[in-house]
This record gives C-alpha cells, structure tokens and sequence, in this order.
C-alpha cells in the first residue's frame, strides 16, 4: 500500500515506513519497509562508508536476526531515511544505532539499483552514499550487528571478486560507483 499525506501518522501506526521516490528521487509516497522489500517499490536509501585515517574502510557484518542479508558483510552502515527526515539525518541516526559513534558525514552522490535477495526480498533504491572519517572503535549494537573489522579497499575489492556470497548485493555496486566516480578525469 503506497501511503500520502502526514509523514507523522508513521510514528502513530508504530509500522516502519520508507519514503517511494521515481528514478529523479522525487518523493511519491510511503510504503511499510517489508512491503517494499517484498514488491521490489523504488525508494529512497543511505549507504555510509567510513574510513579511518589510514584510509580502510569499516565494514560490519549484519546481524543473523536481520529480515534480509544476514550475516552478509557490509559498508559501515546503510538504512533508510523516515519520512520527513533528511539523508543526513538518518544516516547519522542509524550510525549511532548500528555502530554506537557519529562522525561528520559527507554526501557524496548517489545512484540507482535492484539487486534480487534471498526470501523473495527485491532491493530497488535511490541509495545515496555518504563518507565520513573515524579513528575510534566501534560500539556496535549486537542486534544490528554481528561483527566488524577495519579492511582496505584493494583487499576488499579482491574479496569481493573471489567470495562475493560473503558480501551484500549493494556493497560491491556501492563501492564501484565511488571508483568510476574518483578516477573519472574531471571537467
């Protein structure tokens, strides 16, 4: 069920709604998550890649109760704005939720794409990737993640190609794109 009007009437039902956007990430309406997991509905996604300051990347391993991609290795964190609530916001919230630190945070650019999951799961996003820098240890919650580890991006890359079952389907989209993006020569 697509859902317009109040954002707010979301806290009232207590149900976890995304925001359905068009390929422009022009907002449509509301959907209840499961349901737009389930229908493969177009909506609005983070995805937050942190990096310390020998430039590896943190990544966490989803936890084994998560509804989809568990125990897949993944970015730092990733999630989905609420309704009425901005990208930045809602990646910082979840950083915290996920990962128990902040840090500032950098919009990047974003892009779009659908990856077919296990379970009947579709992932169909407008995901805009966000980068920050951390040079602490993570707190991270244990019903969001299982583990975590500090890797560099050549070694990810490799891994990646050789044990890709090991990594969400976002991860590798993800990481590609930032790639295109930093070695395109620039105008």
């Amino acid at each position: 069920m697509i859902r317009t009007g109040n954002p707010l009437e979301a806290s009232v039902t207590m149900e976890e709604l995304v925001v359905l956007v068009d390929d422009a990430d022009r907002e449509l309406g509301f959907q209840e998550k499961m349901a737009a997991h389930r229908s493969g509905a177009l909506h609005r996604a983070f995805s937050t890649f942190v990096t310390n300051r020998s430039g590896q990347l943190l990544l966490q391993r989803r936890a084994a109760t998560k509804y989809h991609s568990p125990l897949l290795w993944s970015n730092t964190c990733c999630g989905h704005p609420r309704p009425g609530e901005s990208v930045e916001a809602a990646a910082h919230r979840r950083l915290r939720e996920e990962m128990g630190f902040d840090c500032p945070l950098t919009v990047s650019f974003s892009f779009a794409y659908r990856a077919e999951l296990d379970d009947g799961m579709v992932e169909h996003e407008v995901d805009h990737v966000l980068v920050g820098r951390f040079d602490g240890e993570p707190v991270a919650n244990p019903e969001e993640v299982e583990s975590w580890r500090w890797i560099d991006k050549a070694e990810l890359a490799r891994e990646i190609t050789t044990h890709p079952h090991r990594y969400t389907a976002w991860l590798g989209i993800a990481l590609e794109q930032m790639e295109r993006r930093t070695s395109a020569p620039s105008q």
